[in-house]
């Protein structure tokens, strides 16, 4: 089947450039999972269905690969002046950790946190779970479930199960230490190369295989020089979260004498198939004490940095220079990390975030951005199929309203898509030339009914932190409202003077 789409804009890919060009009154075709046409001038008459989605975007599908497919804890541990009571205590993780979530359950929250990717113009995806609320980390069974539930939806994933050798901890003191069970990490890493050699290329390719270990300071050099090998082996990419904290580095200083990317070189994992979220805090950065020392040499090297401006300022940092990475040929993907996945304001904190950090108003420019979300990204996989919308490449593509009342006049299209849009924008998505999202709607999907059900499990997750409280508080004392609850038959008015 032959479909053609015409759009007021449409975002085109121009290999002679190596780079995305706008089409004003654009066509996009596709027949099968193939685009076979972007630019004017094709007769809708060869075409089995024609789509004029008139005053909007339509551009590459995003590539995220940083994509949460978890419940959200970032409304619970964004605003806490000292986190370590949602931490696991000393005394949980020596007791036996146990899972809040059953199987079940794990595979429906994983399912609804694929919904809100395709609802946000994510047509490929790297998951990250945070494994607060499970026994260690994730299983091989959980990503079964999420391949399936991927092929469902018709989701393209990056996949492979989370493992680690350490969990950071809370004594009963409140001092922050490391728990370590290195045989679960061997075990995980086990399991995570079982899992690609089962379902790398599964479900028609949609499922591509990787190894996704935890951050880097809770896995030993042993097993990080395993997953290096491991790598090699399978072929596959690693992606590892590290230069994301400044406590990271005091930790691996103290553990190991050394920096994040020494110790990555160290154990062969600095190279072509590496990708670090979130690459912020290396030597010159305002909050590290040691010098430049060439680190953007380094990142340079490896398959690219996840950048995750929106999730990583609701943590107080930010990327510090977003050219300079680019400048020194780091390539940079993007990652959204945490809810709501909306890549659009991502990218719009990203801009806006980098204006602030190095004083520039032309500094992290809408374009660089959305190249991040797009090319980036397919960069990073090592694929030319992706990420643009150009012949011969896999129909993977979103539509964007821009005549929505509240989005306003529009001026350049990615600049407007930026500044004045959002994820709730996105109209449709189409994934390997299969329409996943049409009119804001997930066919099949009772959206009330996954809405109350996301409710209550979030609600339990939240209870279970008092469980692995160092100071035993109760869930009201670990997260108290932001007003007082008043439950008056009436408030009384203003008072008179």
């Amino acid at each position: 089947m032959r479909t053609l789409v015409t759009a007021s804009h449409v975002i085109g890919y121009d290999p002679r450039a190596d780079d995305h060009v706008l089409i004003r009154d654009g066509q996009v075709v596709y027949e099968g999972t193939r685009i076979v046409h972007v630019g004017r001038g094709y007769d809708p008459a060869d075409c089995d269905e024609v789509i004029d989605v008139g005053q909007a975007l339509v551009g590459p599908g995003f590539v995220d690969l940083d994509a949460l497919a978890d419940i959200d804890h970032a409304l619970l541990d964004t605003w806490h002046a000292d986190g370590r009571g949602l931490e696991w205590s000393q005394e949980y993780a020596l007791s036996g950790p146990t899972a809040v979530f059953d199987a079940e359950e794990r595979a429906f929250i994983r399912s609804y946190a694929l919904t809100q990717l395709i609802r946000n113009g994510i047509t490929t995806a790297m998951p990250i779970a945070a494994e607060t609320h499970s026994d260690w980390a994730e299983t091989y069974e959980d990503m079964a479930a999420v391949a399936d539930s991927a092929a469902r939806f018709g989701l393209r994933m990056y996949l492979g199960p989370s493992y680690r050798a350490g969990v950071p901890v809370v004594t009963p003191d409140g001092t922050r230490a490391l728990h370590w069970r290195p045989e679960l990490g061997d075990a995980g890493l086990a399991d995570a190369v079982r899992f690609v050699r089962d379902f790398d290329g599964a479900h028609d390719g949609l499922i591509r295989g990787a190894l996704l270990p935890c951050r880097i300071e809770t896995l030993t050099p042993e097993l990080m020089r395993d997953t290096a090998r491991a790598a090699d082996e399978l072929d596959c990419p690693v992606r590892l979260h590290c230069l994301q904290g400044t406590g990271e580095l005091r930790r691996l200083a103290e553990l190991h004498g050394t920096t994040p990317l020494a110790l990555l070189k160290e154990t062969g994992l600095l190279g072509p198939r590496l990708l670090v979220p979130h690459a912020i805090y290396i030597g010159g950065h305002s909050e590290v004490d040691t010098p430049y020392a060439g680190e953007l040499d380094d990142l340079a090297t490896i398959a690219g940095i996840v950048h995750c401006p929106h999730t990583m300022l609701r943590y107080g940092a930010a990327l510090e220079d977003f050219d300079r990475y680019r400048a020194a040929g780091v390539n940079i993907a993007m990652g959204t990390d945490s809810f709501p996945p909306d890549m659009i304001r991502n990218m719009g904190y990203g801009t806006n975030l980098s204006k602030l950090t190095t004083g520039r108003l032309e500094a992290g420019s809408a374009a660089d951005y959305y190249r991040a979300a797009t090319l980036g990204g397919a960069r990073a996989l090592g694929r030319d199929d992706l990420g643009r919308l150009a012949p011969g490449a896999l129909a993977d593509l979103l539509v964007v309203r821009l005549d929505a009342p509240r989005t306003g006049p529009v001026d350049d299209p990615v600049r407007t898509l930026l500044m004045n849009t959002s994820g709730a924008d996105v109209d449709t998505v189409v994934v390997n030339g299969r329409t996943v999202l049409r009119n804001g709607t997930i066919p099949g999907i009772d959206e009330e009914a996954w809405r109350a059900r996301a409710q209550e499990l979030f609600t339990r997750m939240k209870t279970a932190y008092a469980d692995r409280d160092y100071r035993r508080r109760t869930t009201q004392d670990l997260f108290p409202a932001s007003f007082p609850s008043a439950f008056p038959e009436q408030l009384p008015g203003p008072s008179s003077r």
